[in-house]
């Protein structure tokens, strides 16, 4: 939210990493109804949807509204190459899986961020 348009960030490693993330009122949800069910085995609790560290810069921008520019460094840890999660079990003894899109769930979180930044005095662009 404090990045101008044609701003630049530092990703770490080259961008190729990827994850899958899970919007926290999804992640709430599941654990209930997790504790309110019989199931007493771990399980995976997240998204399918498997999305490159680019893809995620590129998203947030498009929220955004500004084109920013990545500049990798190759120096910086990237952790591991990739990593999702299978919510097959997930959704065979819940019946339910994460409903919130990534796009939702950053629109919301950027929202959240840019209102707190304004309350701070700082400036948002």
């Amino acid at each position: 939210a404090m990045a101008k348009d044609g701003d630049e960030i530092e990703v770490w490693g080259d961008g190729k990493q990827t994850r899958s993330y899970c919007y926290i009122d999804d992640c709430v949800e599941g654990i209930v109804r997790l504790m309110r069910s019989d199931f007493h085995d771990p399980l995976n609790l997240g998204q399918d949807r498997l999305i490159s560290i680019d893809e995620l810069v590129d998203i947030v921008a498009n929220i955004a509204g500004k084109r920013i520019k990545k500049r990798y460094d190759l120096t910086k840890p990237q952790g591991v190459r990739g990593r999702n999660s299978d919510n097959t079990l997930l959704r065979q003894v819940l019946k339910w899986e994460p409903q919130i899109t990534l796009e939702e769930g950053l629109k919301r979180t950027y929202e959240w961020i840019k209102e707190q930044l304004v309350r701070k005095g700082k400036k948002v662009y």
